[in-house]
């Protein structure tokens, strides 16, 4: 307890020398109290000096002997105050003043900007102007090398929680791992830090862009868990780099205009701040905000070198509290710009730093550091032999075990004290008494798996929310599941399942072997996937379950709109062999026998077979006849399938679960084509077919306007073939929303042998919301969505023509008897001249996690079992 209390005592006594030889405070308007930011806080004539943040504070170092400090803006009266070793917090109230520059008047508040003759714009102009010649890819080759290194912390952690924070005063080792941050000045806790080195290499003709990856090393809390990398992953992803030399950037997952670009210009309001010395540099500072504060944009300043060259200096970034970015309190980002010895301008630091919380009182705040230095630039000739790898991205095989020799030669920032003890701190944290027991409930959570073992485990339980459910055949539905891991062996993968229904009595089961040739961390799943997988499964299944991205047992799923009862008992044993390419090109061909069995309320009865029974029916042969299984029903039907399928993805990137592979970057653009040919008489196949789809995906940007993602497919089924050999809507019966289905169609409810659809929705990103004073605090955000399906059914494929009245191929439509032993039918052919249609309003962000939406159909509302509007729900959170 005495070194605990002499730590304390020491933390706060050098925490207060620290701020003694430092001068801090607040500038606010005098007018109206409210802070300032980005005002200069400068020792005149030293080349020392800082600016404001968006709360107005500032914090400079005291240098002995300067004892003038000078705070000024465009807009207000500068002010010089003198200050000695003993100011410690100054508090500043700044006054208000018109001021001109070139005829421009520059207001701080309600100023009437313009573009036209704004020296500020005109200085833009010519910094965008001067690009080119900061452009290294006007070189004929060049590589460099790239140390970055991303944090993640506990963020804000007081003085008291220090004092009396039951987890601080039981385990030591959590207060041995805060420190404070020389950035905000607060208390962190570091809790990962993954750094990484990379090569770049250029070739302008032909063109060509390699990154080596030459040393990675991850250390923290993500050890823990199996699926670790997500998070550095998703740290990674969202928190691109940044080149404002760019005309767009992608950062937090949205798109960025640069201010250095014709867009930007646009976008942003300009103004020349002043002149100050950057590193002996004298600079001009170019402010600029976005025109409407809520918008998607950045606040910040460019210091521009004052000659000819217009080079920017330096590039601060921050961004608008007004912003609807969600999570994010602070956000700081600085880049620095030099000549390298042969002349060339170009980037050599970029630190982000950035503040976030949800459920600040119940969570706290966390802190994203991501650190970054480019060295070692070469414009030599490169050999070809760097070229010729495939892949834009190409790991070295040893970049995981890089000595310390290796990172005391790359390492470009060194590693705080925490960081360079996180393995300790997490080997702390497994010695918890009960730690194993938190981290199996989390894991169960987070993963929705079970592991084993650890810390290597080799056979995980699960999905677990698969375990218990129900549905229209099984009942009561149990279920019991696993999968190996690369830690049993790095190449073969089992996975299967066992569920038994209590209403009809029978087992279910899956197993899965799949060989990988390449050797896995942990999944077979793990991006490039080249794999061999053969799957043997018997299982109750909608016909529309095929659409669903989740397991068809998934309990959240289980739910539906309506009644579901028409099913099959399918019986599948397939052979699939996937091949991806690092630049987003994959194959996969697959071999497949099935049999369907209806059961339920489905029955399979040919049309001849429907006027045998009519005609036995007429004569009398048959009394009480159970019209679902009638003796001329077919029993089943069987299939053997070979398809052929390709995807282009490109610039796509993942995150790996235990369950399944999640998109992360969903800007980059999807396209596929597959083909599907089954032969009668091959391993009992009873039909002979081809079938063709095609589809395409992009998500297009409306600057501050949000995003519309559009959805295109289309698809042939060439031959004729029975009803459930047809091209039905992917229909989503749940009230969990699904990508890329129909929330208003029924199971089966049009069937079609030719179809194109279209999907297009529209997040507007709260651009409405934030304009009404109620609703911009709740930052709701707008969406909007509509999905057609055209669809024709050819003659030889439909059973309702007087032609195919005894056809020994086609088959009744689905559809349930009633009571006056009628028949009502269930599915519909579409009149191709009329399409479906659903439109959707919705309500996104609802405490930053959820989405409602209203679904209203608009045609086929005349059939019997159209629901013309429902209301879905889904969880899913982002930026």
């Amino acid at each position: 307890m005495v070194k605990q209390l002499l730590l304390i005592i020491l933390i706060g006594f050098s925490s207060i020398l620290k701020m003694s030889a430092q001068i801090y405070g607040v500038v606010v308007d005098a007018g109206t109290g409210e802070p300032i930011p980005y005002l200069n806080v400068y020792y005149d004539g030293k080349g020392v000096g800082t600016v404001t943040n968006m709360d107005g504070k500032y914090k400079i170092s005291y240098h002995a002997g300067w004892t003038k400090l000078t705070f000024s803006m465009v807009g207000y009266e500068t002010q010089e105050i003198i200050v000695s070793a003993k100011t410690g917090e100054l508090n500043v109230s700044m006054r208000e003043v018109d001021q001109v520059l070139d005829e421009v008047i520059i207001r701080p508040k309600k100023e009437k900007y313009s573009r036209k003759n704004n020296p500020a714009v005109e200085m833009i102009r010519k910094v965008i102007a001067s690009k080119r010649r900061t452009d290294l890819k006007q070189k004929d080759f060049y590589s460099y090398n790239k140390y970055q290194k991303i944090t993640f912390a506990k963020n804000n952690i007081t003085a008291d929680t220090l004092e009396q924070s039951w987890l601080f005063k039981k385990y030591p080792f959590f207060r041995d791992q805060v420190e404070e941050c020389d950035v905000t000045g607060k208390h962190i806790l570091p809790l990962s830090v993954d750094e990484t080195v990379s090569e770049q290499v250029y070739r302008k003709e032909p063109h060509s862009e390699k990154t080596y990856i030459r040393g990675m090393n991850s250390s923290g809390v993500n050890e823990l868990f199996s699926t670790g990398e997500m998070l550095s992953t998703v740290l990674k992803d969202v928190f691109q780099d940044i080149d404002i030399y760019q005309d767009r950037f992608r950062f937090l997952q949205y798109p960025f205009d640069s201010p250095i670009s014709e867009a930007g210009i646009r976008f942003y309001k300009f103004y020349i701040m002043d002149t100050i010395y950057v590193e002996r540099d004298k600079c001009f500072r170019l402010s600029f905000v976005p025109n409407n504060s809520q918008d998607f944009g950045f606040t910040g300043s460019l210091y521009i070198l004052a000659d000819s060259t217009y080079r920017v200096k330096q590039c601060r970034l921050n961004l608008p509290k007004k912003t609807d970015i969600n999570f994010v309190d602070n956000m700081i980002i600085d880049q620095k710009f030099g000549e390298l010895s042969t002349g060339e301008w170009t980037l050599m630091e970029d630190d982000m730093l950035c503040e976030m919380s949800y459920l600040q009182k119940l969570l706290g705040s966390f802190l994203v550091r991501r650190t970054t230095r480019y060295f070692d630039f070469n414009f030599e000739p490169l050999p070809d032999a760097l070229f010729d790898k495939k892949g834009k991205e190409i790991k070295d095989v040893n970049a995981m075990m890089r000595d310390k020799e290796f990172w005391s030669k790359y390492r470009q920032e060194d590693l705080t004290q925490s960081e360079s003890r996180m393995g300790n701190f997490v080997d702390d944290l497994a010695k918890i008494k009960g730690f194993k027991y938190i981290m199996f409930v989390l894991k169960a959570f987070i993963e929705n798996f079970v592991e084993t073992s650890t810390p290597d485990s080799k056979v995980d339980i699960g999905p677990i929310n698969t375990m218990i459910s129900s549905n229209y055949i099984d009942g009561l539905r149990l279920r019991a599941s696993a999968q190996t891991t690369a830690n049993l062996h790095p190449n073969l993968f089992l996975k299967g399942y066992y569920a038994y229904g209590f209403k009809d009595h029978r087992s279910k089961y899956m197993g899965e072997v799949e060989y990988s040739f390449d050797k896995k961390e942990y999944l077979p799943r793990e991006f490039p996937k080249h794999s061999l997988t053969f799957t043997y499964q018997y299982d109750n299944m909608l016909p529309s379950d095929k659409f669903v991205n989740t397991d068809k047992d998934n309990v959240f799923t289980s739910f539906k709109v309506c009644t579901v009862d028409q099913y099959n008992y399918e019986r599948k044993a397939t052979i699939k062999y996937e091949r991806e390419r690092e630049f987003g090109f994959k194959t996969t061909a697959t071999l497949r026998y099935a049999n369907y069995e209806p059961c339920g309320k489905l029955f399979y009865r040919t049309m001849a077979g429907e006027s045998q029974l009519q005609s036995a029916l007429e004569s009398g042969a048959l009394s009480g006849i159970d019209w679902v299984r009638s003796p001329f029903n077919t029993h089943d039907i069987t299939v053997a399938e070979a398809s052929l399928a390709f995807r282009y993805a490109p610039g796509e990137t993942f995150v790996n679960t235990k369950q399944r592979r999640i998109p992360v970057n969903l800007d980059a653009p999807v396209f596929t084509l597959q083909h599907t040919l089954a032969l009668k008489g091959v391993l009992g196949g009873d039909y002979t077919y081809n079938v063709t789809e095609v589809s395409a995906y992009k998500r297009f940007w409306l600057s501050s306007w949000g995003n519309i993602d559009a959805h295109l497919k289309g698809g042939i089924q060439w031959n004729k073939v029975p009803f459930p050999l047809l091209i039905m809507p992917a229909a989503n019966l749940s009230y969990i929303l699904e990508d890329e289905t129909f929330n208003l169609i029924n199971n089966m409810e049009f069937l079609n042998d030719r179809y194109a659809s279209l999907e297009l929705s529209w997040n507007m990103q709260g651009k409405l919301f934030n304009r009404i004073p109620l609703l911009k605090e709740l930052k709701w955000r707008e969406f909007f969505g509509v999905k057609c399906l055209w669809g024709k059914l050819t003659d030889k494929n439909n059973p309702f023509l007087e032609q195919n009245r005894n056809d020994d191929v086609l088959m009744m439509f689905p559809g349930h008897y009633n009571a006056n032993g009628g028949y009502d039918y269930s599915s519909y052919v579409m009149d191709p001249h009329k399409p479906y249609v659903e439109i959707t309003v919705g309500i996104h962000n609802i405490f930053k996690l959820f989405h409602v939406e209203y679904v209203r159909r608009l045609t086929y509302n005349d059939l019997p079992t159209a629901n013309e509007w429902g209301i879905r729900f889904m969880i899913r959170t982002g930026f």
